[in-house]
């Protein structure tokens, strides 16, 4: 039996484990990726773990999401990162080179590598035909140490793309209907792999549009082989002696095999609140616009912001529009300048902001109260964009386009222009002077850290007996930007304390005020949530905040792979219904009591827990692997770290 593209880069970097779906491997990392509202506690963490260098081939630390200043604090950061970065041999994007996933796509990615980073759009490398992963931070300090990155072997479903786009339809179209498919629940521990007739239409920025918001489905990756079209990319980027083939054996297995048609789509949009929210941009009936947001990891490369330039020239945007331009790097920036697009695009009346993440995650220009924001980032959360009232929808940059003309949702088919070709430059400007190197011969002795930079918190050992309080209980696809948000609150990423401040802030504001009270009594507390807890962001702080409330445990109907992996590294048990209508008698501030439970842990088996309150008990389980229960029983990674370094 043939290999599919997973299970060979896999077997080729397999270190522990069987190649069994469902059973836990651990994998050798050739690098990493971590940007600065995540990497500061990353690089906090590995800091603790006492290394003297980084071990993987590379790792990169990108300064891309917090670069608005207002306050010291993220600009402390970024000289700590910096530090940080020539003292341990990591290479340094400043801020201004661009977002991370578009800058490793055009600088560094390799087929047939592995790649973590603290970022759950770090699949966008998958576009190259490497098996790029999103992770906690904790995750990725433990690679940079030279630890395995450990996950479930992965079921591969394969997406079989046949025919080719139509005119005005593009490949945020495709990754809209994937969603449509497969939504954002159901799909942990799965791999989407394309194959097809269709890929080879399909250029390497157009793949890295369907293989970042592949994890708005929750899958562990999505790769594409490397083929002719991954070298002619890497050709333009002069690199083109990282290129090596990788495809498919013809016969290959998958668990699932799913057709899609290229040439049946039309152009889609995700509806508020949620991405697998789809529908058509035609049935949206000419609802009126005030916000168009261009750019973000997603759509931001050079042949996206130049069709919406030629779609735009000799145009204004409608005044009734706020026009937002995001390019996703320095060097599309540069190129769209030279070539003369950034003039046609200014023109219009779009609005130049910095490349980094900025209106993706809600650190700037929020649209106003009860607006209709398009943007062609990949979230749209409830809140996401800092405006609670408004309506997010994502849509691709050509119906981008048709809404700045137009003033409303509009189907771009319907402008009545001929869609306009864009020829990609057979080799890009290219320009690495914001890139830092580490330099042997410029020794750092002293790391910085402003007064808002912390040491990352260690939880206690797991009891034997947990008392709790169900401090509060969620429902379905509770996301992390739920349970920790970004935005304005992002420059407190440093200093858990008062970033603990504002758990749950926009679902229930008194959460960590009470948490913060039960923990005092000297209990704990618990969080009961339903399906899919833990969407979205790889940001580990929505757990590491909880854990420093005193959180203890979630008990949900489901959880996502990265929160999952987060909650247990931090030594908070994720818990799962046996019986799901457990759920609906449990009631917030109703006292539970879990006994017996390093013994249950250890042993392996499900956990009965008294809910004292309501007078009855139910069975939860509680599935890990001996390696998971080590770090549960020790109450953390970074506890057992200590103890290994400490032996030392």
């Amino acid at each position: 039996m043939g290999k599919n593209i997973v299970e060979k880069i896999l077997a080729r970097h397999l270190i522990s484990g069987n190649q069994v779906p469902g059973e836990e491997i651990g994998i050798r990392v050739d690098q990493t990726l971590t940007q600065d509202a995540t990497g500061t506690m990353a690089y906090l963490q590995f800091e603790a773990m006492n290394a003297p260098k980084v071990k993987t081939e590379l790792s990169v630390s990108y300064i891309d999401h917090n670069t608005i200043q207002v306050g010291f604090e993220n600009a402390d950061d970024h000289r700590y990162l910096q530090s940080v970065a020539q003292k341990y041999g990591i290479v340094l994007s400043r801020a201004g080179n661009g977002i991370c996933h578009q800058v490793h796509l055009e600088r560094f990615g390799k087929p047939a590598k592995t790649l973590i980073g603290s970022d759950s759009h770090t699949p966008t490398c998958g576009a190259l035909g490497m098996l790029a992963i999103g992770a906690g931070g904790l995750d990725v300090a433990l690679a940079m140490a030279g630890e395995p990155f450990y996950l479930l072997y992965p079921k591969v479903v394969k997406i079989n793309l046949t025919g080719r786009l139509k005119p005005w339809v593009s490949a945020k179209d495709v990754i809209l209907k994937v969603l449509e498919i497969f939504t954002t629940k159901g799909n942990v521990g799965t791999v989407f792999e394309y194959g097809g007739g269709g890929v080879a239409t399909l250029s390497v920025p157009e793949r890295a549009t369907i293989t970042n918001m592949g994890a708005e489905c929750g899958v562990t990756t999505s790769i594409f082989p490397s083929d002719e079209m991954t070298l002619a990319f890497l050709h333009s980027q002069k690199r083109k002696a990282d290129y090596a083939e990788l495809k498919a054996d013809k016969d290959a297995n998958y668990a699932k095999v799913v057709d899609i048609d290229l040439s049946k789509i039309e152009p889609l949009t995700a509806k508020p609140h949620s991405p697998d929210n789809i529908a058509t941009v035609k049935s949206m009936k000419n609802i009126p616009v005030n916000q168009v947001c261009l750019g973000s990891c997603t759509n931001s490369s050079y042949k996206d912001l130049v069709t919406v330039a030629k779609i735009l020239k000799g145009k204004v945007v409608h005044p009734e529009v706020s026009f937002i331009l995001a390019p996703g790097s320095k060097q599309v920036l540069e190129n769209i300048a030279r070539d003369g697009y950034l003039t046609d695009l200014i023109a219009s009346g779009a609005r130049l902001m910095e490349n980094a993440c900025g209106f993706c995650i809600g650190n700037s220009q929020s649209p106003q109260s009860e607006a209709v924001s398009l943007r062609t980032s990949n979230r749209n959360f409830l809140g996401r964009s800092g405006t609670m009232d408004a309506d997010v929808y994502l849509v691709s940059p050509e119906t981008a386009a048709a809404a700045l003309i137009t003033g409303k949702f509009t189907d771009p088919r319907d402008l009545k222009i001929v869609y306009p070709k864009v020829k990609i430059p057979e080799k890009f400007l290219i320009d690495d002077a914001m890139i830092i190197r580490p330099d042997k011969k410029k020794a750092v002795r002293e790391v910085y850290r402003g007064p808002n930079i912390g040491p990352p918190p260690k939880n206690s050992p797991l009891p034997e007996i947990i008392q709790a309080q169900v401090t509060i209980k969620v429902g379905d696809k509770i996301t992390t930007d739920h349970i920790i948000p970004a935005g304005a609150r992002m420059k407190y990423r440093s200093n858990i304390p008062k970033y603990s401040e504002f758990v749950f802030e926009n679902v229930d504001a008194s959460f960590a005020q009470r948490a913060k009270t039960v923990k005092e009594a000297g209990k704990f507390n618990i969080i009961v949530a339903g399906l899919s807890y833990g969407q979205g962001s790889s940001r580990e702080h929505a757990a590491i905040c909880p854990m420093y409330l005193g959180v203890r445990a979630v008990i949900a109907k489901s959880f996502e792979r990265i929160h999952a992996a987060n909650l247990i590294n931090f030594g908070i048990l994720p818990m799962t219904f046996l019986s799901e209508n457990d759920y609906g008698k449990i009631e917030q501030q109703d006292e539970l009591e879990i006994t017996d439970v390093r013994k249950i842990i250890a042993a392996g088996g499900n956990l009965p827990i008294r809910n004292k309150t309501r007078g009855y008990s139910f069975h939860v389980s509680c599935s890990l692997s001996a390696r998971q229960k080590e770090i549960i029983l020790a109450g953390g990674a970074l506890n057992i770290r200590g103890r290994a370094t400490q032996d030392k």
